[in-house]
């Protein structure tokens, strides 16, 4: 496989992710070798998107780590193979044509709430002030509905399931696996950085708020 050819400005964006990566994994979000983090550059660029290959420390990431890949998530360039989920980024940025950037990480806060709404479909969160550091939300009293996948190893009917989720929530912001992780998404490495960190503070936030209702 060829080597990724970089350019100034691709490489600052892969500068940006692996920094956002590694800032993951000082939250600890990204526990042993799990998430992966990709962005994809302007249609004017030829929408190039770059994925962090598998099996990586989050942690100790670089650019050299990336693979480049194209929207149906055949490897174009780079070292290293594929994780198994690089087929749901392609599903996002085929379904959602403003993202640039896509974070995959799996937190404490986010695995339990996804198994404790997993009958309702979705984990409710409404009248958060944090609500509104999400895209297109402008007051706290927004109640956002961030749906819930069963989890499955078979990720080609997996990415058809989330393309299906996709289309009947049109609005939100991110999506749960079950006992798994959370996808969120930006028009931008920074807006999915912010909307990762509203997210996870907005889970943490319901789940501490349920458990001492108990």
């Amino acid at each position: 496989m060829p080597a990724v050819e970089w350019n100034d400005q691709l490489l600052q964006l892969a500068e940006d992710l692996c920094d956002a990566a590694r800032w993951c994994s000082t939250r600890g979000w990204v526990p042993a070798t799990a998430g992966n983090f990709s962005f994809r550059t302007a249609a004017a660029d030829g929408g190039r998107i770059f994925i962090t290959a598998s099996g990586l420390d989050k942690g100790a990431i670089t650019p050299a780590d990336l693979l480049e890949i194209d929207l149906d998530c055949t490897v174009l360039a780079g070292a290293g193979r594929p994780s198994a989920e690089t087929s749901l980024h392609g599903v996002i940025y085929r379904g959602r044509a403003d993202t640039r950037a896509i974070f995959h990480v799996h937190s404490i806060w986010n695995t339990l709430l996804s198994d404790r709404f997993a009958a309702d479909g979705a984990v409710p969160l409404e009248g958060y002030e944090v609500l509104k550091a999400l895209t297109g939300v402008s007051t706290h009293e927004h109640r956002e509905l961030v749906p819930i996948l069963e989890n499955s190893q078979e990720y080609t009917g997996l990415s058809l399931k989330l393309t299906e989720v996709l289309r009947a929530f049109p609005n939100a912001h991110g999506v749960l696996l079950r006992k798994h992780g959370l996808y969120t998404w930006g028009e931008s490495i920074a807006g999915a950085r912010r909307h990762l960190e509203a997210l996870e503070f907005l889970f943490e936030v319901e789940a501490r708020r349920l458990m001492s209702a108990s």
